[in-house]
C-alpha cells in the first residue's frame, strides 16, 4: 500500500456504539468506500475522456485517416 496518513471522523455516539456492538470495523468499513469512492470518479473521468475522444474520432474521416497512414509511411 505504500506511506499512509491518519484520517479522523466524526460520528454520532449511537453509530460508534452500533459498531461496536456488531464488532463492526470500522477502519476496514471506510478504507474500502474510499477506495470505491476514487474508483468510481475514476471510472467517471474516463468515461468523459473517451466521450471526448469519440466526439473527435467521429469527425474525422475514414478517407483522412488512410491519407494521414499512408504519408506516415512514405516519410519513413
Amino acid at each position: 500500500m505504500g506511506k499512509t496518513v491518519i484520517l479522523s471522523v466524526r460520528i454520532p455516539e449511537e453509530l460508534k456504539r452500533d459498531l461496536e456492538k456488531y464488532n463492526i470495523d470500522e477502519t476496514e468499513v471506510i478504507r474500502r468506500a474510499l477506495i470505491m469512492e476514487v474508483k468510481k470518479a475514476k471510472a467517471e473521468e474516463l468515461n468523459k475522456d473517451l466521450k471526448n475522444m469519440d466526439n473527435i474520432l467521429r469527425k474525422l474521416s475514414v478517407e483522412d485517416g488512410i491519407k494521414s497512414i499512408r504519408e506516415d509511411r512514405e516519410n519513413r
